[in-house]
């Protein structure tokens, strides 16, 4: 709701219509693509054994400092493509190719195998037990981290690397800075909700990955076209956006049913 207000009431007076389908739909994009971050936050809350009550304190955390870094990474991005309109093909390879392999068959893989919780326990030496949510504690009088900050490095740490797949597709949709950094946060600030919501229903949406790979490849392509001259108006892509967000859902429901 806060959304469609910022949208309605500050984006359309100040940047008028076509920005606002463009922020609506960079909007739809990164909720999408944040359906795997959260793929990712439930494994790693399993993996730590984290107890539920202390999720949402990790997820307020993690996203608050992930405005910060996708600020500074969209900053970069959009004057990269700005300077270098190259980055365009850079960037639209990059969508295709993780459109691709979303489309590919999960393999069952150890989380502790995983380069950023590797990187993460290098980075914070923590004790092996909680001490309710906080992140740091006294032991024997010294200050030394807890399992819940070696959690908060990885949430944040997989954010930077789920930022390569959409900073890229925003970029896609337009290259006003304003409008792919305040559609990221509207994205990100509704995270923790949507973890409740994907926690509990995960296992229903079995087509929903889908959805979000053939919108990855869908803005890859795009991107392409742009490179080449070829614009695709900002009604078109949310319709294609929505379509198939629309399309991932039914079909689930549909399997779902099949099933019972």
């Amino acid at each position: 709701v806060v959304t469609i207000v910022f949208g309605l009431g500050v984006v359309w007076p100040w940047k008028g219509s076509s920005a606002t389908v463009d922020f609506a739909t960079a909007f739809l994009v990164e909720k999408s693509l944040s359906v795997d971050n959260l793929f990712v936050f439930l494994m790693i809350f399993e993996y730590f054994k984290v107890p539920e009550a202390h999720t949402q304190r990790v997820l307020k955390w993690g996203i608050l400092t992930a405005l910060l870094l996708r600020g500074v990474m969209i900053g970069l991005g959009v004057a990269v493509v700005t300077r270098f309109r190259p980055v365009l093909l850079l960037f639209a390879l990059i969508l295709i190719v993780s459109s691709y392999k979303m489309l590919q068959p999960e393999e069952d893989s150890d989380l502790a195998d995983n380069p950023v919780m590797k990187i993460a326990r290098r980075l914070v030496k923590a004790t092996d037990n909680y001490d309710g949510d906080r992140f740091f504690t006294r032991e024997r009088g010294v200050r030394r981290a807890t399992p819940m900050l070696v959690v908060l490095v990885c949430i944040e740490l997989s954010d930077v690397v789920f930022a390569i797949d959409s900073i890229p597709a925003v970029v896609g949709i337009t290259q006003d800075p304003f409008i792919v950094y305040t559609s990221n946060a509207f994205a990100l600030l509704a995270l923790r909700s949507l973890y409740v919501l994907l926690s509990k229903s995960v296992q229903h949406l079995h087509y929903l990955r889908h959805a979000v790979a053939l919108i990855l490849g869908f803005v890859g392509v795009k991107m392409t076209l742009e490179f080449f001259h070829m614009h695709l108006s900002s009604g078109a892509s949310l319709s294609v956006i929505a379509a198939c967000l629309t399309g991932g859902v039914v079909a689930s429901l549909q399997r779902n049913r099949r099933l019972a």
